[in-house]
């Protein structure tokens, strides 16, 4: 009796044994997953890239004298209107206006030197006349006249130059528009061609904004530009990118670039301004978009589980992946549309592995999941 016990349990733990040393992959494989879809759609739009900028004058003058001195007036404060021809800042015209009278006090002399050397050139010709002088002579009268008169016409152009430098001691603004910097004050001494103020001309506006290495192409690209300000999130106006830096800024590695505003109202968008720039169709039209979490990083690239819709099971695809906005990425290559996609769970599946499909949507043209 005793020995029939110890045969059975010899029998009930060999079977155990047996069971522990079965390997569990198959039976792992045939776990079936609950996950989340979506479908991988194509879309009218593409990622609609933003950029953030502020408002900005067409034209910005940032002036300074053509002289150096002290300045000893300053007429405008910033955010003044000014009109073409207006005094800005005046220096201290001292020093010119004695350069200006020196000037004409040797043009005179030189005025009066003329004078003398015609009066010599004719009564020498009379002299010549009448045999009492030779011909070497009135050769020699008219060219002291020559240089007399060369004389004359250098002094007269000394003149006149000092009388512009005179002038240059008034800062004047150069076109119709806004003071939006100053950069001196009255006291202070500077030099010729140094910036003291800059004006913002009336008229055009545009949004200076700065672009990522990244999507440079993408913006040229763009064949319309959406601009939207903060302070008037009801409006919008059409853009066109007018200029682009050629090479990178050296701090932040992105590029300024200046998009035009069509039609703009200076009264609604001033100067400072926060704005945005929206391209609705930077990667063109008909894209695939995918959420962020389908992707799948590996070390030889990036995929997506597709599941077979008659087996249930899913299907790794290498995908090519282009810009990103918000919680959703384009696929420029590796899906054709349509494709029931994993959005959730993907790092927990197998190939061939079978799957729960718990809903599938279609992605939404904004770049999220309906």
């Amino acid at each position: 009796m005793n020995r029939n016990y110890r045969a059975a349990a010899l029998i009930i733990i060999a079977a155990h044994l047996l069971a522990a040393c079965t390997p569990h992959s198959a039976s792992e494989h045939a776990d079936v997953r609950p996950v989340r879809t979506v479908v991988a759609g194509r879309t009218a739009g593409s990622v609609g890239a933003t950029y953030s900028g502020e408002i900005r004058a067409r034209y910005e003058s940032q002036l300074g004298f053509r002289t150096a001195g002290k300045i000893v007036a300053r007429m405008v404060e910033v955010g003044s209107h000014v009109k073409r021809g207006q005094p800005l800042f005046q220096l201290d015209p001292t020093q010119e206006t004695l350069q200006v009278a020196a000037a004409g006090a040797e043009a005179d002399a030189a005025r009066g030197r003329v004078a003398q050397a015609r009066v010599d050139v004719r009564r020498t010709e009379q002299l010549l006349a009448q045999n009492f002088a030779s011909q070497a002579e009135l050769d020699q009268q008219r060219l002291a006249l020559n240089q007399a008169e060369a004389q004359l016409r250098s002094a007269q152009a000394r003149q006149q130059l000092n009388a512009n430098l005179r002038g240059f001691t008034t800062l004047l603004a150069d076109r119709d528009g806004v003071v939006s910097a100053v950069n001196a004050e009255a006291g202070q001494v500077v030099a010729a061609g140094q910036s003291i103020v800059t004006v913002a001309a009336d008229g055009e506006r545009e949004v200076s904004i700065s672009i990522p290495e990244s999507r440079v192409d993408e913006l040229r690209k763009a064949s319309t530009l959406k601009i939207t300000a903060w302070a008037h999130p009801d409006k919008s106006w059409t853009g066109k990118l007018r200029e682009l830096a050629p090479d990178a800024d050296s701090i932040t590695r992105t590029y300024s670039a200046r998009i035009s505003i069509q039609d703009a109202d200076p009264d609604l968008l001033r100067l400072g301004m926060t704005a945005s720039v929206i391209a609705p169709d930077v990667d063109g039209n008909g894209v695939v978009r995918v959420p962020l979490t389908a992707i799948v990083d590996h070390e030889h690239g990036r995929q997506v589980w597709v599941v077979d819709p008659k087996t249930s099971r899913v299907i790794a695809r290498e995908v090519k992946l282009g810009a990103a906005q918000n919680d959703s990425v384009i696929v420029v290559g590796g899906l054709a549309g349509g494709e029931t996609v994993v959005s959730a769970g993907v790092h927990m599946l197998q190939p061939g592995q079978q799957v729960k499909v718990a809903e599938a949507v279609a992605v939404a043209r904004a770049g999220g999941v309906k």
